[in-house]
Order: structure tokens, then sequence, then C-alpha cells
């Protein structure tokens, strides 16, 4: 009976005491997870074990236990009730260090993110490349600028280099301001022809607007077979004769052509017979009107194997034969 009534007291203690702190719990904010419940059951194991311990006290003497175990039990009480207290208080929460540790950890991950990207490899920058047409004006233009320096007579198509003045052997002969020709509109002369300009721009223009057309069929000429050029001579080498249109850098003479597959047509072959007999003469024919003078395999003897071009100029026109 003694044992059940100190276990009596023992709750009833406790439940006054929770009772009282009740109020005091219902105004406090809620407990964190974690932190108020471990607390409680702490508490509640503190309570359980005050209590076990206050049944356990030896019953020698009705007195002496009558007086120690109510003082004991209350001692008990108290203690749980404190515990359970202490409890269900929510942790203080530490503002300037949750402050500080936020700045820090804001801190240290613009640290990171700002050593991530010096790190990281940079995207590479995709170039255009450059199209087939944009190569080839480039080309063209440093090819034209090349051309350009080494024209003469002031037409690109004419490229060679300048002489200047050429003094005669004779009476007659020379040229004042002569040239050295060695191609005309992408068609190279065998030998470098020495010759004043505007026989020069006269064989340019026969050469676009005659050779080439004339040999189309036939493929490309690459070259003209050059029988002569400037000479100081009389017309024919005959003696006593006036003074040779070549002597004065006014003609060339022009024995065949040189296609791109090596193939060679020249005028003693081909004005006759063949299959360059066509463009030959075409090309010959296309040749009066640039030039003042033509003479061929049916002009005379003396040019059975070339043709004679030069500027000489007549007031009846041309002379072509």
């Amino acid at each position: 009976m003694k044992r059940a009534a100190l276990l009596f007291l023992c709750g009833l203690i406790a439940t006054v005491a929770m009772a009282q702190d009740a109020p005091e719990r219902s105004l406090r904010p809620q407990l964190r997870a974690g932190s108020g419940t471990d607390s409680a059951a702490e508490a509640a194991a503190s309570a359980a074990a005050a209590a076990r311990a206050a049944s356990t006290v030896p019953l020698t003497s009705t007195g002496s236990a009558a007086s120690a175990t109510p003082s004991g039990a209350a001692s008990a009480s108290a203690a749980s009730a404190s515990a359970i207290g202490r409890s269900l208080r929510p942790a203080a929460r530490p503002a300037r260090a949750t402050a500080a540790s936020a700045t820090t950890a804001a801190a240290a991950a613009t640290t990171t993110a700002a050593a991530a990207a010096a790190t990281a490899p940079k995207p590479k920058t995709k170039t255009k490349p450059k199209s087939r047409s944009d190569e080839t004006k480039t080309g063209g233009l440093f090819a034209k600028r090349k051309l350009r320096k080494t024209s003469v007579c002031g037409d690109i198509a004419i490229q060679g280099e300048r002489v200047g003045k050429v003094p005669g052997k004779r009476s007659g002969c020379g040229v004042p301001d002569a040239v050295k020709v060695r191609s005309v509109s992408g068609v190279k002369l065998s030998t470098p022809s020495v010759m004043n300009c505007e026989t020069a721009q006269a064989l340019n223009t026969w050469v676009a607007n005659g050779v080439i057309p004339a040999f189309k069929r036939r493929g490309k000429v690459v070259e003209l077979k050059v029988a002569a050029h400037y000479i100081c001579r009389t017309r024919n080498n005959k003696a006593g004769a006036k003074i040779s249109e070549h002597g004065k850098g006014r003609a060339i003479d022009i024995s065949g052509f040189v296609m791109k597959d090596g193939k060679v047509y020249t005028v003693q072959e081909s004005w006759w017979r063949g299959r360059g007999k066509k463009p030959i003469q075409q090309s010959y024919a296309a040749a009066c009107g640039p030039f003042g003078t033509t003479l061929g395999p049916t002009a005379d003897r003396y040019h059975q194997d070339h043709f004679h071009l030069d500027t000489a100029r007549y007031r009846s026109g041309p002379y072509c034969k």
C-alpha cells in the first residue's frame, strides 16, 4: 500500500508540474525537429528512473520510510518536471553565426564559380571557311595586280618590258619608244619581240579577236612562233630597197601556232592542206584591219612559210594579200 501511495504521489506531482508548464509551452514557438524530441525522451527517461529509485527505497521502519520517501519522490518529481520543461524550450538560434555562415558560404560559392570559369576551356570560335568564289576573287585580284606591274603600253593583256629608244644602224632604222613583248592575251611569243606600242596593240587585238576564236575547235593556243621582229634591214633583204617596217619596230612575222596539247600548226604545212588549214586561213584573214599590211602564202614567194604583219598605214586602207 505504501509503495502504491508513493507511486501515485509521484505521478500526481509530475502531472501538476506539466499542467503548470502547459500555458508557457503554448506561447513558445514550435520546437525544431530532432532537438526537442531528443530532449523530451531524455526527460521522460529521467522521470522513469527517479520513480524506480523511489519505489526501491527499503522499508526498514515505518517512520523513516514514510519520512524519506515523500521527500525523495518530491525531489525526483521536481527534477523530472524541470527536465521536461527544459527539453520543451526551443534552442536559441545563433542569428549572427547563421548570417556569417551564409556570407562565408556565398563568398566560397562565388570563388568556386570564378575558379571554374577561369579553368573551363574557352569555346572555339568557328571561322567561316572561305568559299571557292572568295578564293577565286582574291587570287584574281593578286594575279591582276602582278600582271599590271609587268604590263606595257597601258594594257594589262600585253606583257613585257619597256625598252625605250632603240637607235638604228643605218638611216631610217630605229624605234623611238620600244617595248619587248613576251605575251599578248595570255598567248606567249616564242621569242620576246621588240616593237612599238602601236604594233603591240594590233598584235594583241588580232590574237584576242582572230587567232583564239579561229583555233577554238582545235583547242587552246598557247604560243605564237615568231619568225622575225625588229631588225634593221631593207624589204625582203634586197639591196637598195626601202627600209622594211621591221627596221622601224612596226612589224612581226608569225610562222606557226602551238596548241596546249603540244600540236603545232605551221603556215608552211597547214596553209594548203590538213586539219589546220581552216583555222590558219581564218586567223590570217582576221589580221587584215588591226594591221595595215598582211602578206601570206598567196602574196609572193617570200612569204610561203610565214605571215608578215605590220602597222604601216595607207590612204587607200589596209594592204592585205
